[in-house]
């Protein structure tokens, strides 16, 4: 019954936000008595954090386990390009393989990610740990590089890895069709390489070393 739950409340959180679903919403969705989703939880912001940790506990950690696999395998010299595959495509794998249980929920990380009153604090919680290891192969991959333009780096990446989860369909209509929202394969096969570029590319010295 709880999996039941979640799931409904993912699907309606993804498509109409945390204040467009009510309990009586989710309940609906699962076929029973809205009581007994105030028995489960005090509040739908609860419901909510237990949508969002459920799948934000099995990205990160398996996340971090391709980023220490790759440290491992590289002898010391980490790519850009290898750690951003490491970070990027095991999440990307995720939705290519899970279905629409995760594309719901990719789009609502990416809602989570856009609302700095109480969503920054959620990514905070449940990410910072992978980001910060990815942020240090790439310091080790790009040793001379000013450590603000790396930080500046991770924010466009993380950007357009949460504008992809968002499937807005904006890329399907303005490339007539040739490009489709859903299409994370697509995506896969482009961003970690189109992203290791833009960091060698506004990687300016540390001070002292121009």
């Amino acid at each position: 019954m709880m999996e039941q739950i979640l799931d409904a409340a993912e699907r309606l959180f993804s498509k109409h936000g945390l204040n467009g679903v009510t309990l009586k919403d989710v309940a609906a969705q699962v076929g029973v008595h809205h009581t007994l989703l105030n028995y489960y939880f005090t509040d739908k912001k609860k419901l909510f954090d237990e949508v969002f940790a459920r799948r934000a506990v099995v990205t990160s950690t398996l996340r971090m386990e391709a980023l220490e696999a790759y440290d491992a395998a590289c002898g010391g010299r980490p790519t850009v390009e290898g750690a951003l595959r490491a970070f990027l495509d095991t999440d990307l794998d995720l939705y290519i393989q899970g279905g629409e249980p995760w594309k719901n929920y990719g789009a609502l990380g990416a809602q989570v990610a856009n609302t700095p009153e109480w969503g920054a604090e959620l990514m905070d919680q449940h990410f910072d740990p992978v980001v910060l290891k990815l942020i240090g192969l790439l310091k080790r991959a790009l040793p001379d590089c000013a450590e603000e333009d790396i930080f500046w780096g991770y924010h466009f990446v993380t950007g357009a890895l949460m504008l992809t989860l968002a499937r807005t369909g904006r890329i399907d209509k303005l490339s007539g069709g040739l490009c489709d929202s859903d299409d994370f394969v697509a995506v896969k096969d482009r961003m970690a390489s189109f992203m290791a570029g833009g960091f060698l590319s506004i990687c300016k010295p540390k001070a002292g070393k121009a």
